[in-house]
């Protein structure tokens, strides 16, 4: 009875039923050692410290506490606890130390970075197994010292798959992907299912997000039963790449195989269908949990917002509230957002008023980077600036960059360089900041002020990170790069398509061009930007009808803003494009964002 209700976390069903067995009197009923140990990994689990040193005074009191089982189940219940201090005096004072009880005392070092103590008790050790062996190794590479994991590594005469999957694990917390790749290519059949998922969050974790897809694909094949976690991370990678097809196809095999759908793999799927640009599924997939916490609510408050759903967005922050789930900082990073995308400036201000005289939550230096955005975007530039003179800390780049986006928008120059020479000061190294005021300065045919920063960004080393889209077409993700004119049968096609939109009044918008030339080299510079590229591709291979879905790793420009209006009219085709700020949903002439981004 008391391991079905713990198993079922129903502890006050727990408490009731030992209480009455203490109440008893009866010794024969009094809780024995397999009892205790129970109850102390339960605490553990469930982070119970105050309940579980209630539980260590009924052991020493019921007289067992000269017991080595029970005492190594407290010395692991107070490293999980995070009560060092309690786990090694209940060490040193145990009567005698097996291996067990040394390899907890090893693994609550490990959990707090006592590197050196740790390898002192596991040098000192008379007898060792594999689990002493393997708790070194996780103790270095939770301290970042995977060289020192992997001599430990190498001397361990008896590694078993929990060794192998540990060192991995090392290697791919630390992103050396090649070298995890190796040791997984020398386990042979030893991998089990922690191991591929191990490797596949580590490709996840490291960018590489096509090739954690192509390493679950290999799973498959080699017929390794996913887990949850597999889900998750495969969901995260399809949510970076913008990977729909994938996407739905792993919430049909968590469907198929009935895999549980709990808050965890709940939240990566809403999270996946809102960054694939499918709103529809992902609120469907809210609706369909039993068990919405905070991080659920947040999502939806979020993905809705990058969608440019604002007033969807405050309405979900209502019923949140009217559910009984308290917000937390996140939920209000998401609620400000969406605000700015929307341009509810009058909404956006009377939330931020009320974070903390209402909420309990003071506002962080991300709380008011949202403000300043949402008023940027406006055009209240002087009331944005006021507010970061008014922070009570200081301002950090995401904070200038994002009134630097709005003197731009709103073609401040004088206030734009007061702005750049903020951010140049915080990150002299970041490209952004010279292109932002560099494409202020063009738009004002500023161009020797345009030269003056191209040189410093040279004199200092900086190069503008280049702009690189992805599509995926039949379950392949295809990355172009700006400025690629390798691909001579999708730029041929890219030429027709503008004619083709010229023709219904479309006009390059070359006024972000860096340089001084003449309007037909500006109009081949911005011809070829990343998303143009993979837009022609989705014309070229999918079929007539298909929504094109692009994910692009900046702000898109004007002008290829304007001319996916422009497409999406004039070849009947819905464009979901994903930049750096938001979606942006094209259809029949028109863009979901009203030009407001």
């Amino acid at each position: 009875m008391i391991r079905v209700s713990l198993q079922h976390e129903n502890f006050k069903e727990f408490l009731d039923l030992y209480k009455g067995l203490i109440r008893s009197c009866d010794i024969n009923l009094f809780p024995n050692r397999v009892a205790f140990s129970l109850i102390l990994r339960s605490c553990a689990n469930r982070n119970g410290t105050h309940l579980g040193k209630s539980f260590h005074s009924q052991i020493v009191k019921m007289g067992f506490e000269f017991d080595v089982i029970l005492l190594t189940g407290l010395l692991d219940f107070y490293g999980k606890v995070g009560d060092l201090g309690s786990a090694r005096k209940v060490f040193v004072e145990m009567p005698e130390r097996d291996v067990i009880a040394t390899n907890a005392m090893i693994s609550a070092f490990s959990r707090y970075g006592c590197v050196e103590e740790a390898k002192q008790l596991f040098e000192n050790m008379s007898d060792r197994n594999s689990a002493s062996w393997n708790s070194l190794i996780t103790c270095y590479c939770k301290s970042s010292e995977v060289h020192n994991a992997r001599l430990i590594f190498d001397r361990n005469p008896i590694k078993d798959v929990v060794s192998w999957n540990a060192m991995i694990d090392g290697y791919c917390k630390s992103e050396q992907m090649v070298k995890a790749d190796e040791l997984f290519g020398e386990m042979g059949f030893m991998k089990n299912v922690v191991t591929w998922n191990t490797m596949i969050a580590g490709y996840v974790q490291c960018g590489k997000f096509v090739r954690a897809i192509n390493l679950f694909q290999r799973m498959l094949s080699e017929e390794v039963k996913p887990t949850e976690v597999t889900m998750v991370s495969l969901l995260s990678a399809c949510a970076h790449l913008g990977a729909l097809d994938m996407g739905e196809w792993i919430h049909g095999y968590i469907r198929t195989k009935k895999i549980k759908i709990n808050f965890v793999l709940g939240n990566a799927l809403i999270d996946m269908f809102f960054k694939c640009g499918n709103v529809e599924a992902a609120i469907q997939v809210f609706h369909g949990l039993h068990d919405r916490n905070i991080f659920c609510w947040n999502s939806v408050i979020i993905g809705l917002g990058m969608h440019g759903y604002g007033k969807e967005a405050v309405d979900a922050f209502i019923a949140m509230e009217r559910e009984g789930k308290k917000p937390d900082g996140v939920t209000f990073v998401g609620l400000l957002c969406s605000c700015s995308h929307s341009g509810l400036v009058s909404v956006g201000r009377s939330y931020f008023s009320q974070m903390k005289i209402v909420y309990g939550i003071e506002p962080r230096i991300e709380h008011y980077g949202c403000m300043i955005d949402l008023l940027g975007r406006s055009g209240c530039l002087q009331e944005a600036l006021e507010l970061i003179k008014r922070m009570p800390m200081k301002p950090n780049a995401v904070v200038w960059g994002g009134l630097l986006r709005a003197c731009h928008k709103h073609k401040d120059a004088k206030l734009g360089e007061q702005v750049t020479d903020n951010l140049l000061r915080l990150d002299p190294h970041d490209g952004g900041n010279y292109v932002f005021l560099s494409n202020l300065y063009a738009s004002l045919n500023r161009w020797t002020e345009v030269d003056q920063c191209r040189k410093l960004m040279i004199k200092r080393g900086v190069r503008k990170t280049p702009g690189c889209s992805s599509i995926e077409v039949e379950n392949i993700v295809y990355e172009f790069v700006a400025g690629d004119t390798s691909r001579t049968q999708i730029n041929v096609f890219l030429d027709k398509i503008e004619k083709e939109v010229q023709a219904h009044g479309y006009e390059p918008d070359t006024t972000s061009v860096l340089h001084d030339v003449e309007d037909e080299e500006k109009e081949s510079v911005v011809r070829y930007h990343s998303e143009r590229i993979a837009v022609a591709f989705g014309l070229m291979t999918m079929q007539p009808g298909r929504i094109i879905r692009v994910v692009k790793n900046l702000r898109t420009c004007d002008d290829c803003h304007t001319f996916m209006k422009f497409i999406s009219n004039v070849y009947k085709r819905e464009i979901i494009m994903r930049d750096r700020n938001r979606f942006h949903h094209f259809r029949n002439g028109y863009c979901s964002c009203n030009d407001y981004w």
